[in-house]
């Protein structure tokens, strides 16, 4: 007798198992997606965010990072030559932080060094801020938006376990599928969260490189300034 309610168990399990992988089959991402219930909107909210904020930036650093090779080499032989007014409309007509640092520079030839440098410093940084700008809504993304996955999460399971109480349905397939979907939140948010810090760390060493090619310019022109005193 045993027996055969082990093998009629073990055949409705079997059925079980049969009927949720044909589900599953039959089941497509945004089928999948759909069930992970309201707080999935927030969490394609903040992915659309994402994305915009990391090509909107992307473009912009890149933009920012496009200098011509010749650029201080022109600047060189201009300022040699005493000719302030070429390099200046040089560096005025060329769109890019290091230009603009230049042109800064040259407006103050005639002061100290010092002085130079730190206005050149000033407006070094004034362009970072313009790189790094809505940057950290990157980082903010990558925060919460695992945070609203288990919230999505947490949510669902409360209300799996009152349903379950409340009808008093014990059944593993109801258990298990209700389960599943209400980790759909969950695998999202860590998703659109790892997604969102690789974008950031991304863009941030991108603007270290521009960064250092600012420095290496504003260097390579204070050399110029010194040149004809040696």
């Amino acid at each position: 007798m045993g027996i055969l309610l082990q093998v009629s168990d073990t055949s409705a399990l079997l059925h079980t198992a049969a009927n949720t992988l044909q589900d599953g089959e039959k089941m497509n991402l945004w089928g999948l997606l759909n069930k992970g219930g309201m707080l999935m909107y927030p969490l394609y909210a903040l992915f659309a965010i994402a994305i915009y904020v990391f090509f909107e930036r992307l473009i912009a650093i890149r933009k920012a990072s496009q200098i011509d090779p010749n650029f201080m080499n022109i600047i060189r032989d201009n300022v040699m030559s005493g000719n302030l007014s070429a390099a200046r409309n040089l560096s005025k007509n060329t769109p890019n932080p290091v230009a603009r640092m230049i042109d800064k520079g040259i407006q103050r030839i005639g002061k100290p060094i010092d002085s130079i440098e730190k206005s050149m410093e000033n407006v070094g940084k004034l362009e970072m801020y313009k790189m790094e700008k809505n940057l950290s809504i990157l980082s903010i993304i990558a925060g919460i938006a695992p945070m609203f996955g288990f919230l999505g999460t947490i949510a669902g399971m409360i209300q799996l376990f009152y349903d379950i109480n409340s009808t008093g349905n014990f059944e593993l397939s109801v258990i298990a599928g209700g389960i599943y979907v209400k980790m759909v939140t969950s695998a999202t948010g860590l998703i659109i969260g790892l997604l969102a810090y690789v974008g950031f760390q991304f863009l941030s060493t991108q603007i270290d490189k521009t960064a250092n090619k600012m420095e290496a310019s504003s260097a390579e022109f204070i050399d110029i300034l010194q040149e004809p005193t040696k």
